[in-house]
């Protein structure tokens, strides 16, 4: 395997061959369970670090990076990156792959043996950017509980399945406008950032992927409710998407007719659905019910 002086040799990066070396040296092969695809092209990760717009004074969380490859080009453009890592093996692996290829940014990196569910700390400076390739199967509770539990995260990129991906950046009266829209939208302005194809993972995933850009809103939503509050009549209001919010919010409100009362009191529709509402509205929903 090649190793580098600094980082910015074109060797510093992982390419398609270090990648399986890598793998075959810590016997790991990539399963479906853990939703493991590793990204083997390094135009993509340099692609990503760059539609994130990673500035030199970032501290740079990355979570589920598994061999290393967006953590090396991550390590390129950014101050610091924290890497939160699940796996035993690949975290094990990890600050040895970024000492031999990147040794004059090592110090500039920590690991984070965790469940990126569970983290509730980081080390070093707060983050202010998360990028990261996130399994499908977890990617939207990962992505709310990390912009949850670190406000100082003011921009995010995340490659997730298409269909992720189409889920989060939706808006209101889209068919797949649902619980992850609502609550991506509650943080942060949320849009659709490129599309990635199969062939730069290996193994080659059966569905395609997509990025995620989203930026922190500058001021919080104007509301006296409190985001659990709110997420609450979201989650009502999606679990019988069908019915209208007269009828899906019955049992969260008492009753229908509470749930009619608080409709009108926040100017909407007993008639309206769940999937025709902005974050905001959910808001004010949340508000009538407190007075």
């Amino acid at each position: 395997m090649s190793t580098t002086t600094g980082p910015e040799s074109p060797d510093a990066l992982l390419g398609p061959a270090d990648i399986r070396e890598l793998a075959a040296a810590l016997g790991v092969r990539p399963t479906k369970q853990k939703g493991q695809n590793f990204v083997i092209d390094a135009n993509t990760v340099r692609r990503i670090v760059r539609t994130a717009e990673v500035r030199p004074d970032d501290v740079v969380v990355e979570v589920g990076p598994g061999l290393g490859s967006l953590t090396l080009a991550l390590l390129e453009a950014a101050d610091r990156v924290t890497a939160v890592e699940i796996d035993d093996v690949l975290a094990a692996a990890l600050p040895s792959t970024i000492a031999a290829r990147m040794p004059a940014r090592a110090d500039r990196f920590a690991l984070v043996h965790s469940d990126a569910m569970h983290v509730e700390e980081l080390p070093g400076p707060p983050p202010t950017a998360l990028v990261a390739n996130l399994p499908y199967n977890v990617a939207v509770p990962v992505l709310l509980h990390m912009l949850e539990r670190f406000p100082s995260i003011e921009r995010t990129l995340v490659m997730v399945q298409a269909e992720v991906a189409d889920r989060l950046a939706a808006k209101p009266g889209n068919k797949v406008y649902g619980v992850p829209s609502v609550k991506a939208n509650w943080y942060a302005e949320v849009k659709r950032a490129g599309a990635i194809g199969r062939n730069v993972f290996w193994p080659a995933p059966n569905v395609d992927s997509g990025l995620v850009s989203l930026v922190r809103r500058a001021e919080p939503l104007a509301t006296t409710a409190t985001r659990q509050e709110v997420f609450a009549v979201v989650d009502a209001a999606f679990a019988q998407r069908r019915k209208t919010l007269r009828a899906a919010l019955a049992t969260w409100a008492g009753s229908p007719a509470a749930a009619e009362e608080a409709l009108v009191k926040a100017g909407i529709s007993p008639q309206a659905r769940g999937e025709g509402l902005t974050v905001e509205e959910f808001a004010r929903i949340a508000e009538a019910k407190q007075k």
